[in-house]
C-alpha cells in the first residue's frame, strides 16, 4: 500500500507539472503529448499550449482592465479600479524615474507592461492546484498548467525580449563601434587586456537574460511544487498549511514581478549610458 501510495503521489506531482504540449513526435507526427516522455522527445518542435494560452489571456486582461479604467476615468471621486490603476502607474513612474537615467519614452510603458503582465500571471498561482486540471480533464484535456511563469520557456522568452532591447539600445545610443569599444576596454582600459575584458563583459552580458528568466522561474516553480505537495496531505492539513502559504505567496508573486521589472529598467539604463 505504501508503494502504491508513493506511485500515486509521484504520478500526481508529475501530472500537475506537465504542460499541455503540441509538437512533432518522431513516431506520432504532429500531435499532443500524452506523457512527459513524449513531450521531451518532441524537443524543439513543440509548443506549450497552456503557457501560451494563459499568458495571452493575462496580457488581454491587463489591456482590458487599463482600457476600462482609462475610459471610466474621472476628475471627481475615482472608483476602485481607477484608484488601483493610478497607484500602479504612479508606482512605475516613480520607479522608472529613480532607476532609469536616460531619455526614452518607451521605458516607462515597457516597465508597466512587464510588471502588470508578470503580476497577473503569477497571481494565477493562488488558484487551488486541482481546480483547473480537473475542470479541463472533464473537457477531455489531459494536462493543464495555468501559471505561465512556472514554465522556463515563458520566463526566458520575456528575458530574451529585454536582452534584445539591451543590445538594440546599446548600439543605437553608443553606435556599433562605441558598444564594441565598451565591451573590449571595460573594466581595464588597455589594449593588451582586450581579450580578458571581452570574456568578462560578454559573460556578464549573457548572464543578464539568464538571471532574469531563471530567477522568476525558480521562485514560481518552487512555490508551485509546495502547493502540490500540500495538496497531497490530509484534508485538515491542507487548510492548515495551504491558506498561510497562499497568503505568504501574495507577497512572493508581487516581489518577483517587481524584481524582474526593476532589473530590466536598470539594464536598459546601463545600455543608454556612455562610458
Amino acid at each position: 500500500m505504501a508503494a502504491g501510495n508513493e506511485v500515486t503521489a509521484t504520478y500526481y506531482i508529475q501530472h500537475h507539472l506537465q504542460n499541455l504540449t503540441f509538437g512533432y513526435h518522431p513516431q506520432n507526427g504532429w500531435s499532443l503529448a500524452s506523457t512527459s516522455a513524449e513531450a521531451t522527445e518532441m524537443g524543439f518542435w513543440a509548443i506549450h499550449l497552456d503557457t501560451m494560452g494563459w499568458s495571452i489571456a493575462m496580457g488581454a486582461l491587463f489591456i482590458w482592465l487599463f482600457r476600462k479604467a482609462g475610459r471610466m476615468a474621472t476628475t471627481g471621486v475615482p472608483g476602485g479600479l481607477q484608484n488601483a490603476v493610478e497607484m500602479v502607474v504612479e508606482f512605475i513612474e516613480n520607479l522608472t524615474r529613480s532607476a532609469f537615467h536616460g531619455r526614452n519614452p518607451v521605458i516607462a510603458p515597457l516597465a508597466l507592461t512587464l510588471f502588470m503582465w508578470i503580476l497577473l500571471m503569477n497571481t494565477l498561482k493562488i488558484i487551488p492546484v486541482d481546480y483547473f486540471p480537473e475542470l479541463f480533464a472533464r473537457l477531455g484535456v489531459e494536462y493543464m498548467k495555468i501559471v505561465p511563469t512556472t514554465d522556463p520557456n515563458a520566463t526566458l522568452g520575456m528575458a530574451l525580449g529585454v536582452f534584445f532591447l539591451i543590445i538594440y539600445y546599446s548600439i543605437k545610443v553608443k553606435g556599433a563601434g562605441g558598444f564594441a569599444k565598451e565591451l573590449s576596454l571595460t573594466p581595464f582600459n588597455h589594449w593588451a587586456l582586450i581579450p580578458f575584458n571581452l570574456v568578462l563583459e560578454v559573460i556578464g552580458l549573457l548572464v543578464k537574460p539568464l538571471g532574469l528568466g531563471l530567477r522568476l522561474f525558480g521562485n514560481m516553480f518552487a512555490g508551485e511544487v509546495i502547493f502540490i505537495l500540500i495538496a497531497l496531505l490530509p484534508f485538515w492539513a491542507i487548510w492548515l498549511l495551504d491558506v498561510p502559504w497562499a497568503i505568504f505567496h501574495i507577497l512572493v508573486v508581487t516581489l518577483q514581478a517587481f524584481i524582474f521589472t526593476v532589473l530590466s529598467i536598470v539594464y536598459l539604463s546601463a545600455a543608454h549610458e556612455h562610458h
